[in-house]
């Protein structure tokens, strides 16, 4: 699917879900074979829906469950690229998406109104399975390596003119020199609570001298590395483009982002009628590293390919599906 068609379809989407919620989704956009994953009995023909947020990752992410479903055979759908966690979330609660990759740290901090993170990658996983299910029926399955927390970045030769290493030496940059800290954040960042207002009260920033501009994630990579609009940033710590604009990451060294491993999200009504899902995609989530979804991601954000064909590729490259 051309973006053209991609941004089409986002735009009608988009009015569905504002005037009577999300429709059943489309076909998925390539035809994948079986590979290591062979057709599951129990899957033949089952009507499942995929969904995802509306970010490269998350795209990524969704295409990755279309095709090893379709492989499973599997009758799939595809509702990628929703606007937003909490429409997302709200879609999987009403039964309109049965599956979809999320976050850990989004799930325990922004779905179930924690403050304080838990340190540890898995005690992380843990903590929000267990408190997800027993408050929403939702379970959490296949935790990925891959850990897209959030971070700040700077390019190098602000990091050189500035000696900023760490929050904390930005934290001191905002109290003694404001114009020297003008950060760039995302819409999201700028008001989630694992986010901008949070980090500020841990490094004890004075959020009224923060020359602060809020703008569309994407613009960030690109503003941050010109230095000219912004000398700092709000990032995905896996996205692609830190890498390819040579964005160098600020130490969290007070240990404030929580952890955002990627983990399976379904209903337990459907995860308890269908638990071959879950085994058909945890070969999936194991492999997926920092370094790998970093580079699918940079494949599309900066190469300029589409999220499908780069999930497809990395897919077959790794035997799980045959491309028809």
């Amino acid at each position: 699917m051309t973006r053209v068609l991609r941004a089409l379809a986002l735009g009608l989407g988009m009015a569905l879900l504002a005037a009577c919620g999300l429709q059943s989704g489309s076909a998925v956009p390539l035809r994948v074979g079986p590979g290591s994953i062979r057709p599951v009995p129990e899957l033949d023909g089952v009507r499942i829906t995929v969904g995802s947020k509306d970010f490269t990752e998350q795209n990524i992410l969704g295409y990755l469950i279309e095709f090893a479903l379709t492989a499973a055979g599997a009758q799939v759908r595809d509702l990628t690229n929703i606007q937003g966690s909490n429409s997302v979330r709200d879609a999987q609660l009403h039964g309109q998406i049965d599956l979809a990759y999320d976050y850990t740290g989004t799930g325990w901090i922004n779905y179930l109104g924690n403050e304080t993170p838990v340190p540890d990658e898995m005690g992380q996983f843990e903590a929000v399975r267990d408190a997800d299910l027993a408050q929403h029926g939702m379970v959490w399955a296949a935790m990925a390596p891959m850990n897209n927390t959030y971070a700040l970045v700077m390019s190098a030769r602000t990091a050189q003119e500035t000696g900023v290493r760490t929050l904390s030496d930005y934290a001191g940059l905002v109290a003694t020199d404001p114009a020297a800290a003008a950060i760039c954040v995302g819409t999201e960042f700028n008001v989630r609570q694992d986010g901008f207002p949070g980090l500020a009260r841990k490094y004890e920033i004075d959020a009224g001298r923060v020359r602060k501009q809020i703008v569309q994630d994407p613009v960030v990579y690109q503003a941050t590395a010109d230095g000219k609009q912004c000398r700092f940033g709000s990032v995905a710590a896996t996205d692609g483009r830190i890498p390819a604009l040579n964005l160098v990451l600020l130490q969290d060294d007070r240990g404030f982002f929580p952890k955002y491993n990627a983990a399976l999200v379904l209903r337990k009504s459907f995860a308890e009628e269908h638990p071959e899902v879950i085994t058909v995609l945890t070969p999936i989530s194991q492999r997926l590293t920092n370094e790998v979804i970093t580079e699918l991601n940079r494949q599309v954000d900066v190469d300029g390919r589409e999220p499908a064909e780069v999930a497809r590729d990395w897919m077959v490259a790794q035997g799980f599906v045959t491309a028809l």
